[in-house]
């Protein structure tokens, strides 16, 4: 199996944290301290390879592995590539909290950054777990590692082959189906506390039909100014959050006063 790349400092950290497979790495400005000297003694602890390199190599390497323009920070990681998590890991780190399972499933979502961003949030809401289709989707790489700043690294991500029929399944094993749409009801009106699969489209199209069937019920977000939406992973972190608040009674059990 190919390595894959992963640019930019707090992603190629978090990888190093959680004990991913890192086969070598690339860093530039070293003698500046700060990150880059984090990472090489995190690197030299776990018997990593670390090579100083010129900027301009690291450039001319994430341009031939796709990533032009893609911030790299003077550093590049080569890694084994994220495994994708299946449907029960998921749910069992639900049980392991004692928590109800809150899950964001996403429907079309095609921009990495907006995934990435997506995954970023679902970790710092301690979400379960994020859901995305085989196809018409984007998946798991190193704009997506870049945009999460390393959530990637710590809450699963399963990659289904039908999220229709995966949908009823959850379902039928007593979780409610939440779509976002623009049409739903309030979403400071709904009931957000029970087992639930938050469902978020893709960018313009939202979600697609058999998508949208599935849902129990739907939630909009209020627009009170003149744009008439949002962008999708904004959209997904104020639902995440306001499913975060019922669940607490009003306020996270980790926040004082």
């Amino acid at each position: 199996m190919i390595d894959e790349v992963i640019l930019g400092r707090n992603p190629v950290i978090e990888a190093l944290k959680a004990g991913r497979n890192v086969t070598r790495i690339l860093l530039a400005d070293r003698s500046r301290g700060g990150p880059a000297e984090m990472i090489a003694g995190l690197a030299a602890r776990k018997g990593i390879r670390v090579d100083e390199v010129d900027r301009s190599v690291l450039d001319r390497l994430a341009r031939e592995a796709g990533y032009a323009g893609v911030k790299h920070q003077g550093v590049i990681a080569y890694v084994a590539p994220v495994p994708y998590a299946d449907l029960d890991e998921i749910l069992r780190r639900a049980r392991d909290a004692g928590d109800p399972p809150l899950v964001v499933a996403l429907d079309g979502v095609e921009d990495p950054r907006n995934l990435g961003a997506i995954i970023r949030t679902a970790e710092a809401a301690s979400a379960h777990g994020v859901i995305i289709p085989r196809h018409r989707s984007a998946g798991l790489n190193a704009v997506v590692a870049r945009a999460s700043a390393g959530a990637v690294e710590h809450i699963p991500v399963a990659r289904v082959t039908n999220l229709s029929r995966t949908l009823n399944d959850l379902k039928s094993s007593g979780m409610w189906v939440v779509g976002l749409d623009p049409e739903g009801s309030c979403l400071w009106d709904a009931d957000l506390t029970g087992p639930m699969v938050v469902v978020v489209g893709g960018e313009g199209k939202g979600m697609g039909r058999l998508i949208r069937e599935c849902c129990d019920f739907l939630v909009g977000i209020p627009m009170l100014g003149r744009v008439s939406s949002l962008n999708a992973s904004v959209a997904a972190a104020l639902v995440i959050y306001e499913a975060v608040r019922q669940r607490s009674g009003g306020k996270p059990h980790h926040l004082k006063g």
